[in-house]
C-alpha cells in the first residue's frame, strides 16, 4: 500500500509541474495531511523533490521513457475518457492516475489534448472523491481475484434480500442501462455448476478471494442466459427474442450479433417468424433498425419496449 502511494504521489506532482500544497496531496491520495510529509521524505530517495513557497515540486527525468501515440489515437483516447467519465455508474481514483500518465506522455507531441486528458484527469479525482468507497474497494478485490485467477465469495443485494456467492469472475465490464449511468458489473460460473450469472458491483457489499483458482475456457461466451425476470441485482445478457420478418435476406443484418439457431416458420401471408436467442445489447437493436420496415419486434414485449423507447431518442435529436 504504501509502494502504491508512493507512486501515485509521484505522478500526481509530475502533472502539476507548477507544484502542490502538501493539503491538496494529501486530499487527492486520500490520506492526512501529517502523513504527506513522511512520504515526501521517502520520494526524496528516489527522485528530486523541493519545496517552494509552500509548493512542493518534482524535477523530470530525462531518461523517463515516453509513450509515443499518433494524433488520432490521442484523440480516440481523449474522448474514450470523457464518455467512461460521463457514463459510468461510480469513479475509481484508478481512472485519474491512468489519464494523467497517458497526458505526461503526450505533452511534447499533443499538448493540447494532453491538457484535455489532464483537465480530465482531475475532474475523475474530483468525482471519485465524492463516489461511495466500497464499489472501488469491491473492484480492486474483483480484480486482483481476475488477475491471479482465484475465486471470490461475494454477499450482495437482490431486491431486499441478502444473498451469497461464490463465482470465479470471468469478466468485469459495463452493461447497458436503460436509464441514466450504465453499471459495472462482474460475469463468473458460479461455484461446482455451468451456471453463469452477472451481478451488478454496486449492489455487492462484502467480498473476499478464496484460495481455489480457476481458468476461463478458451470457447466462453461472455453472456449467460437467465429465464427469471430482471432484478436488482442480476441482469440479463441473453434473451429470446422472436420476430416478424418480412424479407428472409434481413436476417443476414444479424451476422454480427451473438445468437443461437434460427428457428423459422413461414406464415401464411408469406412472411417469416424467426425465433432465436441473442445478446440483450444495442448491437442487437441497431442490426434491427437496419433492417428498416422488414423486421417487426413481436417478443419479448419489454425488448420491444426498450426498442420503441431508441427509436424516439433518436427522432427527438432530429426534432430539436
Amino acid at each position: 500500500m504504501k509502494g502504491e502511494r508512493l507512486a501515485q504521489l509521484e505522478l500526481i506532482l509530475k502533472a502539476h509541474p507548477e507544484g502542490l500544497r502538501k493539503s491538496d496531496i494529501a486530499r487527492r491520495i486520500g490520506v492526512h495531511r501529517s502523513t504527506i510529509g513522511r512520504y515526501i521524505e521517502d520520494l526524496k530517495k528516489y527522485n528530486t523533490v523541493s519545496e517552494e513557497n509552500n509548493l512542493i515540486k518534482i524535477e523530470m527525468k530525462d531518461s523517463e521513457e515516453r509513450l509515443e501515440l499518433s494524433v488520432y489515437e490521442s484523440l480516440a483516447l481523449n474522448m474514450g475518457a470523457e464518455m467512461l467519465l460521463n457514463n459510468s455508474q461510480f469513479q475509481s481514483p484508478h481512472l485519474a492516475s491512468g489519464l494523467r500518465k497517458i497526458a505526461m506522455n503526450m505533452l511534447s507531441y499533443a499538448p493540447e489534448i494532453a491538457k484535455n486528458i489532464a483537465s480530465l484527469a482531475d475532474e475523475a479525482e474530483k468525482s471519485a472523491e465524492k463516489s461511495p468507497a466500497q464499489p472501488n474497494k469491491v473492484l480492486e478485490v474483483l480484480i486482483d481475484a481476475w488477475v491471479s485467477g482465484r475465486m471470490v465469495k461475494i454477499e450482495h443485494l437482490n431486491g431486499d434480500s441478502k444473498e451469497e456467492a461464490e463465482i470465479a469472475p470471468y469478466f468485469i465490464g459495463f452493461v447497458d442501462s436503460e436509464g441514466g449511468r450504465n453499471p459495472i458489473t462482474v460475469t463468473g460460473r458460479l461455484r461446482h455448476s455451468t451456471e453463469i450469472i452477472t451481478i451488478d458491483i454496486g449492489k455487492i457489499q462484502k467480498v473476499e478471494i478464496l484460495n481455489e483458482t480457476y481458468t476461463i475456457p478458451d470457447n466462453l461466451r461472455a453472456f449467460a442466459r437467465q429465464d427469471n425476470a430482471l432484478s436488482v441485482g442480476m441482469v440479463v445478457d441473453i434473451i429470446s427474442i422472436t420476430l416478424l420478418v418480412k424479407e428472409k435476406s434481413a436476417l443476414n443484418s444479424f451476422k454480427a450479433v451473438s445468437h443461437g439457431p434460427i428457428e423459422t416458420l413461414k406464415t401464411k401471408e408469406g412472411t417469416y417468424l424467426c425465433k432465436f436467442e441473442a445478446e440483450n445489447s444495442i448491437e442487437l437493436i441497431l442490426r434491427i433498425i437496419q433492417c428498416g420496415n422488414s423486421v417487426e419486434i413481436i417478443e419479448p414485449q419489454n425488448f420491444r419496449e426498450r426498442f420503441i423507447r431508441t427509436l424516439k431518442e433518436i427522432l427527438a435529436n432530429y426534432e430539436k
